[in-house]
């Protein structure tokens, strides 16, 4: 991948994203969707969650957005109001897009502690009322791709020469990457595009070959450029993910778990979610 990359993106903020109380008695590290970055377009949240049963994420609404739900470790099984159903397990991907209305419920599907990260794509408001579609992938046929000492899980775009399946009606890039002890990467990103880094396991070096080492937990917002460098200067494995998306550059209303474009679309779909109807009229006899 060496010279792909012309201009390098650095790092232009940076937070610890730490722990919180979320659903019921589940446990999140917020990290875009908290009070200090609210949006991040197209982003409109990033958690690292954390849940044992009983705890979980019962019964909720969406509408105006997509759920991208990557597991780490355990399993969580999810159903809906349309009849969809199903179990995630690590490694696994579902990608939502909720759209015009979706209700439903995500909690644990084996013993001890299940993790994962949810990130929330927003839609441009053409595609806001478009109908509900899941596209989920297990783990064993998630696109991968090794070199160098990388490793990398392609669950949307590009990396390494290999692309995913996914489509991405807001154009979006995850890519999960593992680094070990003295290897370098330097990934292109579409010059645009906004992105960030958000580092699971171990730490690195990114942007700057000077700069210092961050650890898990952190996320990494990343300037202007066509691409990232990182470094694993230490002796341990780094894994973190690199997620970047086309911004939209529109009005951003939300509330709860409904996202619009404007204060009278959020008011027509705190109605027609009170009133079970346009896209929530399954919503009624429903319950998980």
């Amino acid at each position: 991948m060496t010279g792909v990359v012309k201009e390098l993106r650095l790092v232009v903020r940076k937070f610890l994203a730490r722990p919180q109380h979320e659903g019921v008695g589940a446990i999140v590290r917020r990290s875009i969707g908290r009070f200090e970055l609210k949006y991040f377009d197209p982003f409109l949240l990033l958690d690292e969650f954390s849940v044992s049963a009983p705890s979980g994420f019962p019964d909720h609404p969406h509408r105006g957005f997509e759920t991208v739900t990557y597991m780490l470790q355990g399993a969580v099984t999810h159903e809906d109001f349309e009849g969809h159903k199903g179990t995630i397990g690590a490694g696994d991907l579902q990608w939502m897009t909720a759209g015009r209305g979706i209700v439903h419920s995500e909690m644990p599907a084996a013993q001890g502690t299940q993790k994962g990260l949810q990130l929330w794509i927003n839609l441009s408001s053409q595609h806001k009322m478009i109908e509900p579609r899941y596209q989920e992938i297990a783990s064993q046929d998630i696109a991968e791709a090794s070199k160098d000492g990388i490793k990398v899980r392609v669950i949307a775009g590009e990396a390494l020469g290999t692309k995913s399946p996914i489509y991405t009606r807001t154009p979006t890039m995850y890519l999960d990457f593992t680094l070990k002890p003295g290897s370098h990467l330097e990934q292109p990103i579409p010059i645009s595009w906004n992105a960030f880094v958000y580092v699971l396991e171990g730490e690195g070096i990114f942007g700057n070959s000077r700069s210092l080492p961050v650890a898990a937990h952190h996320l990494l917002l990343l300037g202007g450029g066509d691409g990232l460098e990182v470094w694993n200067k230490s002796g341990k494995a780094l894994r973190f993910v690199l997620v970047g998306g086309e911004p939209l550059g529109e009005p951003v209303v939300q509330v709860g778990p409904f996202v619009m474009n404007s204060q009278e679309e959020i008011d027509q779909t705190v109605e027609d979610y009170e009133n079970c109807i346009n896209g929530f009229e399954k919503a009624r006899h429903w319950r998980s």
